[in-house]
């Protein structure tokens, strides 16, 4: 949250001193509180932050208001007149042995004062009732107030006090808390006066100041143009304590529904019509890290201290924030070795700020060996087609930085990956949380893709050795590029491991003629990801650019998008999404862009639309719930080579007669699962055949 440089800080709190019998009573007394008793009042100390978010303006209410207060401090800024209280004006009954209606209200003498019921017990006499022949509303001196609508409001105000009415002490005493309660005066004295036509009860009134200027003292953060908004309306006009109350409830709720730690402290009426206005903020002064067991004892942490506080977003000298800190939270939790955090607020010392205590609960070990399975959606026949084993040795906190190791091994029917990668996520001494991966891999993919299987019955792999190094980072919220450079050597090879340059077709299997090809690629990719709600959206663009370094290497540009749109229509949920791509200069066949398939066109085999230098691919599907984690699913798929199968080198696509555009629709279900929406799905394509499909995750 920025800082609002124009404010100066200062903290204080309304205090209203006791009160003799004989003082004379205003709305608002000097204001005496001080910063050190604001944190102490404000916070529980060793209570973790709550982040439950539909409670979150309880919780910010309560962290600030849940300490015993001091005597006469107004905690709350919400006025409420008490009935039986001469906190806030006088409550005796004055009776004037004057007899003269005309005579100066101020100057009378024997006057005899019957207590309020608020400062004796309830008598016999406290209930006698003496008859009312005027009711007047005069200022404290006993003139007529200047502006007739103040007046109006006291009288309006009035419910018991009417002429030729028979009251008692505790009937005067409602209407002037009725009086205050209007909110437009600061005092209110009841007089009865003896006339010739009887009692007259004067009630005497001194009206709030006009509203002629504002002094905001304390607010940071809080935006100039806020508060001047909310003040606004009042310029030049009586001030209310009705309206301020709202005042100072909007400013309040400014800083919950932000879930930052401040508030109105203090309210005064100055001379001459300035109201100042205080506003309490409570600053991050330290942040400190402890680490924990799992039983809750203080334990060593295997993590560096400033690898963890560095991904903290909230920083000293800021007002702390609630929902900042619940991201903070999130954030620790996504680097993938703690098992639990929290942070507790604490004030510190004498000052107005707060310390910060991270507790930390790190997972038992950083490294391990996993194993798992899986599908790959490549392999179309086979009696254990597309069915993957998988087993990694992994470190996800090396030397205590937070930096991750991962040697894996794929092995499937015919698939195969060996990948060995290093991933530094938050480069050191960078501040733009720049990330850095280094790569090294030999994989082994099916051939069939765009070549097809082969009518002698003879299968072949694409054989890929890789390594290169990705740097990445965020640039705006949401959105994150990479830059890397990326070494391949590609090549065909057949079942018995020899290399292959040409298929059954004669159509050639590499770009160079060799028995392999040789690249070196520069990468630029851009994604922007949503919230991932059902009505987000996320677009990537990934660009590669062959770099001639030796004249043999291949020089080509390929360049790709998809976008993916939700829209939330009632229970249902309709997606939209659109890929497309195309390649200029000399690639390798199998290379081109493969249309058909599970996350291509459904009711098709994986590449049997076809194989081209271009590519398009739309989709449209309406997801509906069924029952718990069970979705339903009707889709409509269409994908399109836009002619672009004939240049691509051999024509593989050609070939086998591939049609270079279809279209498949269907209907399925989804299940949600920790490895993300599993899906079983049935789709007829537009030669009137069906097929099924099995897929992990949204569709591409």
């Amino acid at each position: 949250m920025p800082r609002n440089d124009d404010v100066r800080f200062t903290s204080c709190s309304i205090k209203l001193p006791p009160l003799g019998h004989n003082s004379s009573i205003t709305f608002f007394s000097k204001l005496q509180f001080t910063s050190q008793f604001l944190i102490n009042s404000l916070m529980k100390p060793q209570k973790p932050l709550n982040f439950n978010f539909n409670l979150k303006k309880k919780s910010i209410t309560n962290f600030f208001t849940n300490f015993p207060k001091p005597p006469n401090l107004l905690s709350s800024f919400r006025f409420h007149p008490p009935l039986k209280s001469s906190l806030l004006c006088s409550a005796s009954l004055a009776l004037s042995d004057g007899g003269n209606a005309e005579s100066d209200l101020s100057g009378s003498t024997n006057q005899t004062v019957l207590k309020s019921p608020s400062q004796t017990q309830i008598t016999s006499r406290d209930e006698e009732r003496v008859l009312i022949s005027e009711v007047w509303v005069r200022n404290k001196d006993g003139d007529e107030l200047e502006r007739k609508d103040l007046e109006s409001e006291a009288k309006n105000a009035l419910k018991a006090s009417r002429p030729n009415s028979a009251l008692t002490v505790r009937d005067v005493q409602e209407d002037v808390h009725r009086i205050i309660a209007s909110g437009y005066f600061a005092s209110c004295m009841p007089v009865a006066v003896d006339t010739r036509d009887g009692i007259r009860l004067v009630f005497q009134v001194e009206p709030n100041q006009e509203f002629q200027g504002l002094v905001c003292e304390g607010a940071n953060v809080l935006p100039s143009k806020f508060i001047e908004d909310a003040f606004r309306d009042g310029y030049g006009k009586v001030v209310n304590i009705r309206r301020l109350d709202d005042v100072i409830n909007s400013i309040n709720g400014w800083y919950m529904e932000r879930g930052l730690f401040g508030m109105v402290s203090g309210i005064e009426i100055l001379s001459g019509g300035i109201i100042r206005l205080q506003v309490s903020e409570a600053e991050v002064n330290n942040m400190t890290i402890r680490f924990l067991d799992r039983t809750g004892e203080p334990t060593v942490g295997k993590t560096r201290p400033e690898t963890i506080l560095r991904q903290l977003t909230t920083k000293k000298g800021q007002v702390y924030s609630m929902l900042q800190g619940k991201r903070d939270v999130d954030t620790l939790l996504t680097m993938g070795i703690m098992e639990d955090v929290s942070i507790i607020p604490q004030p510190a010392g004498d000052s107005n700020k707060i310390d910060l205590t991270l507790n930390i609960v790190e997972r038992k070990s950083g490294g391990g060996i996993s194993a798992g399975g899986g599908i790959s959606s490549g392999i179309t026949s086979g009696p254990l087609a597309g069915l993957i084993g998988s087993c990694a040795i992994y470190h996800k906190n090396l030397f205590g930085k937070n930096q991750k190791l991962n040697v894996s091994l794929e092995r499937g029917q015919i698939d195969s990956i060996f990948r060995i990668n290093y991933t530094d996520p938050w480069i050191e001494g960078d501040d733009t949380r720049t990330s850095r991966s280094i790569m090294i891999q030999n994989s082994r993919t099916p051939g069939t893709l765009v070549h097809g299987n082969q009518p002698d019955s003879n299968s072949f792999t694409i054989g890929r050795v890789t390594a290169g190094i990705e740097y990445s980072r965020p640039f705006r919220p949401k959105w994150n590029g990479t830059l890397g450079l990326i070494f391949q050597r590609a090549g065909a090879h057949d079942d018995k491991g020899n290399p292959v340059i040409r298929d059954f077709y004669s159509s050639p299997l590499t770009a160079s003629g060799n028995t392999h090809d040789d690249m070196l690629l520069a990468k630029l990719e851009t994604v922007y990801t949503g919230s991932g709600d059902p009505g987000s959206s996320m677009f990537a663009f990934n660009m590669d650019q062959g770099i001639p370094v030796w004249p043999e290497w291949l020089v080509f540009n390929r360049v790709n998008a998809r976008a993916r749109k939700g829209l939330v229509l009632g229970p249902a949920c309709l997606r939209l999404s659109l890929s497309g791509g195309h390649v200029v200069g000399n690639f390798p066949p199998h290379e081109a862009f493969a249309i058909g398939g599970t996350n291509s066109v459904r009711g098709y085999e994986e590449g049997a639309v076809g194989s081209g230098r271009s590519c398009a691919i739309g989709c449209g599907e309406v997801s509906f719930p069924l029952t718990g984690p069970v979705e339903g699913v009707i889709f409509a798929d269409y994908g399109t080579d836009l002619g672009s199968g004939s240049i691509v080198p051999g024509d593989p696509a050609g070939a086998r007669l591939k049609p270079g555009s279809g279209y498949g629709y269907g209907l399925g279900i989804r299940v949600d699962s920790p490895l993300g929406p599993l899906r079983l799905e049935y789709a007829f394509n537009d030669q009137r055949t069906g097929r099924f499909h099995f897929g992990v995750g949204l569709r591409n």
